[in-house]
């Protein structure tokens, strides 16, 4: 792994900002690093006010949708609300379902099965609205290019609403109205939403229409929060301000379903790291091994005892996702190695037999591995899909793109996607892929990086100093949790490796007349580094609990 550390910003906008705000200069070079310059930028950024959001009705077709909204409230039609089946669909329809039932709307939610229908809006779902007399469709974190079903839902007589944020195709569809900021017609000032966002969005303009203002609203943030950590969208401009105050609910009132996948850890501060290693992953093994209706469920909950039993079924589905994970990423591991793709650009592997809810899960494990754009295949009826994942700044969208020819079809974003290809263009697929990621991927695209913020002396490491670098959370893309490099460190000789298979690493660095206690997650192996005379950490400030006192923590990222 190439370390880089952040060149150091101009030393007088640092100084005079640390005057401004009287914190230490470290904080306010992290601060500049981060755009934040001035004295009222810095207001902004650490707290986010709700005048920061941008009015809703900027966004193309809002005044459609909100007019047709009110038109089914008015007139009582019967609406269906159908999402994705991972985290940010299910979190989105939970939302949109919640306000709806608020306004006294008979609403039925639709997740299409992973297995029997696949990704997106499916005929299943229309031909259940038909039977089922809905007049309004709305598509939740899906519908951008369901450019076919969506024509064939306005011939039955529904009126569709898009509520995406995935890149469009080539043409829009016919729907009555369509909500996606990354239109290129649309323009409005912030395209990185994530699904639920975009749904925010929605019930935020339908709820101004009648008074209501957006801090009444700030109930169902802890959704929006969930669904933003989840789909790794930036926490920057109008996505910090609805995550700082989502995280807000999840300190003081959070929703019971979400409280229960929380369990013990719910007795703490909540951060973006819990919704993004705890929560999300449950929310999605439903949808994964077995539905994304339970999911819902789990969401809509009244109470925190039925949410708690719906959160332990849950629990037994990410345990076996977990099983499954591993077992077919080990298979990965081992076709990558029988069939020699080591030495190229990118990765395809397929088994007919591995489970599609954990394909795109085993792609991310394949890429610790062998750093490389990757997609994991599996059969799916007659045709196979696959996930795809990609190493930093390299546009994996726009690769498939070029692969056109060999997809039936594909959607996602720059580093995840999804796809389906008929059997027989299985190795027409691999070598156009091959050809447009070695021509297209830079030298430093191929080798793992970890990017860090600033050098300083271990011993700046103190409670004061954590406190004011937790209040520039909410973290998230576009502001990582600081990364630190300390150089020269001395353990204290009580360095270990911990864990069931021992893949972790437990020591104790001299920081000045004190100690600090650093873990190293699946830094086994660099043991006889940290018992050399010194070493170079490269980590992230955080804190330990452990028999009921907390402590400062190092958690490593890099040793050398």
């Amino acid at each position: 792994m190439r370390w880089l550390v952040q060149p150091n910003p101009n030393p007088e906008t640092v100084q005079s900002l640390a005057k401004a705000l009287s914190v230490p200069s470290v904080v306010a070079q992290l601060l500049v690093q981060r755009g934040v310059t001035t004295f009222d930028a810095a207001k902004q950024f650490f707290r986010p006010d709700w005048s920061d959001l941008h009015d809703p009705f900027l966004m193309k077709d809002m005044k459609k949708a909100v007019d047709r909204l009110q038109d089914a409230i008015n007139n009582n039609d019967t609406i269906m609300v159908f999402g994705d089946y991972d985290v940010d669909g299910t979190s989105a329809v939970s939302l949109l379902v919640h306000y709806l039932q608020h306004q006294k709307m008979e609403v039925m939610s639709y997740i299409p099965d992973r297995y029997a229908e696949g990704y997106g809006l499916s005929q299943q779902g229309i031909d259940k609205a038909v039977a089922e007399g809905v007049k309004l469709l709305f598509t939740l974190d899906c519908g951008i290019k369901a450019v076919d079903l969506i024509a064939d839902a306005n011939q039955k007589g529904i009126d569709v609403i898009v509520c995406d944020h995935h890149t469009p195709g080539e043409q829009l569809p016919a729907a009555h109205a369509v909500l996606d900021p990354k239109r290129p017609d649309c323009n409005y000032p912030f395209d990185g939403l994530c699904g639920c966002g975009v749904v925010f969005k929605l019930i935020q303009a339908h709820a101004s229409t009648m008074g209501i203002e957006v801090q009444e609203l700030q109930p169902y943030l802890d959704l929006v929060a969930t669904a933003s950590a989840a789909d790794i969208v930036p926490i920057l401009d109008e996505n910090r301000v609805l995550t700082y105050f989502g995280m807000q609910v999840y300190q003081q009132s959070p929703r019971p379903g979400l409280m229960a996948l929380l369990g013990e850890r719910k007795q703490r501060a909540v951060s973006v790291t819990d919704l993004v290693f705890r929560v999300a992953p449950r929310i999605n093994a439903a949808g994964r091994m077995k539905h994304g209706t339970y999911a819902v469920e789990l969401l809509l909950s009244d109470s925190i005892e039925e949410a708690t039993k719906r959160a332990e079924a849950i629990e037994v589905f990410n345990e076996d996702r977990k099983t499954l994970d591993r077992e077919i990423t080990e298979q990965a591991l081992a076709q990558i190695e029988e069939s020699g793709q080591t030495d190229k650009a990118s990765t395809v592997v397929y088994d007919p037999d591995w489970h599609k809810g954990v394909i795109g899960i085993v792609a991310s494990r394949l890429i610790e591995t062998h750093y490389k754009p990757t997609v994991v295949f599996t059969r799916s009826g007659d045709v196979l899909t696959a996930s795809a994942r990609s190493v930093r700044g390299f546009d994996l969208y726009a690769a498939l793109s070029a692969c056109q020819d060999h997809i039936i079809q594909f959607g996602g974003h720059k580093y995840a996607a999804g796809l389906t290809i008929r059997p027989e263009q299985y190795d027409g697929f691999c070598q156009r892929l091959e050809e447009v990621v070695s021509k297209q991927i830079q030298p430093e695209q191929q080798e793992r990086t970890l990017s860090i913020d600033m050098e300083i002396p271990i011993a700046e490491i103190t409670p004061k100093f954590y406190r004011i670098i937790n209040q520039m959370a909410p973290f998230g893309p576009g502001n990582m949790r600081p990364v630190f490099l300390s150089k020269g460190v001395v353990d204290r000789g009580y360095a270990k490796r911990v864990g069931s298979d021992e893949t972790h690493l437990k020591c104790s660095f001299v920081a000045g007349v004190q100690s600090i206690d650093a873990i190293g997650f699946g830094l086994g192996d660099a043991l006889e580094i940290v018992q050399s005379s010194t070493c170079d950490i490269a980590y992230v400030v955080d804190e330990n609990e452990w028999n009921g006192k907390t402590s400062l923590q190092l958690n490593l990222k890099g040793l050398k």
